[in-house]
């Protein structure tokens, strides 16, 4: 089964919260089996079977544990939305 996810990581009360950001995605750029595309609103996480989810609970529980507090909002939607439709 594919899976698509879209996350929005919001660090709380950090000075650096860009950097934190950009930590957590870059880290799941490197799982291989992994497709990523990130835009100033969000990060979509597609790929096949658990991976995908098996890897950004990991980076969340990642972010809780190194951060003093941050929000995700999460998008979870079976199949592969990687490509984007033509309008008819």
């Amino acid at each position: 089964m594919k899976i698509s996810i879209e996350l929005s990581l919001y660090p709380l009360a950090m000075d650096n919260f860009k950097d934190e950001i950009w930590a957590f995605i870059k880290r799941l750029r490197q799982v291989d089996g992994l497709t990523l595309r990130t835009n100033g609103m969000s990060t979509q996480v597609f790929g096949g079977d658990d991976l995908p989810i098996s890897k950004v609970i990991a980076e969340i529980k990642h972010v809780h544990s190194t951060t003093d507090a941050a929000v995700f909002v999460c998008k979870f939607i079976n199949g592969d939305r990687s490509h984007v439709e033509a309008e008819s």
